[in-house]
């Protein structure tokens, strides 16, 4: 049966793979990839495989969601081995589990490689514990930026400011005076410690440490 690997590429350095990863990327007849994968890790496909880029940026898409199902099935249908190659972890705010569900309901194998999240390499990067023994023993990983079409919000930070001891707000940028307002609002003091990273594990990474009022 024809199968598509969808592998995690971690959160931007090429040494951030699993060895599992590495060797489906370097085995690939087919590696569909986003935005963000670091060009050392498609430097090491082979030299016939064909590299096709669907990376996504806010408002300008290379192809949709229903376009990369479309192009996955075909090429497994083909008889190749195909890499679906995500940032980060693809289940983790990817669409990797649509393009399975997708897969599998069109007779295709669907097998997930998890990738390292950046939710998760960020603050490590930085030396920051997300949970901590005497500090924090709970962990909620949400989206700052929802997807407009639900027609409503899933994240309600007011109601989450108390419910956890370490919140991780990923591609929140735009949304960031909402955010903090909102769970200033939901009882967290103006005085809570906040960590702002961009570009984690890659080049101009950093990180502004600052407190929630500010």
């Amino acid at each position: 049966m024809p199968r598509v690997y969808v592998v995690g590429a971690g959160p931007g350095d090429p040494e951030l793979v699993t060895v599992r990863a590495l060797r489906l990327i370097e085995s690939a007849d087919v590696l569909v990839y986003d935005r963000l994968i670091p060009m050392e890790l498609l430097k090491r496909a082979k030299p016939n495989a064909e590299l096709i880029y669907v990376g996504k940026e806010p408002g300008r898409h290379v192809m949709e969601q229903g376009e990369i199902n479309n192009l996955l099935l075909r090429k497994a249908l083909e008889g190749k081995l195909v890499v679906r190659l995500h940032g980060g972890d693809p289940f983790v705010f990817g669409r990797g589990f649509e393009e399975c569900s997708f897969l599998i309901s069109n007779g295709v194998e669907c097998e997930v490689v998890p990738g390292v999240t950046s939710a998760i390499a960020a603050p490590e990067q930085f030396l920051i514990p997300i949970l901590l023994r005497g500090v924090s023993s709970s962990l909620a990983i949400v989206t700052g930026r929802e997807d407009p079409g639900k027609g409503f919000r899933e994240v309600d930070f007011r109601r989450l400011a108390t419910s956890v001891g370490t919140i991780i707000i990923l591609m929140g940028a735009s949304e960031i005076c909402r955010i903090a307002l909102e769970l200033i609002q939901g009882g967290l003091s103006e005085a809570t410690p906040v960590a702002i990273v961009t570009r984690a594990y890659m080049e101009n990474s950093r990180v502004l440490f600052t407190t929630l009022g500010e």
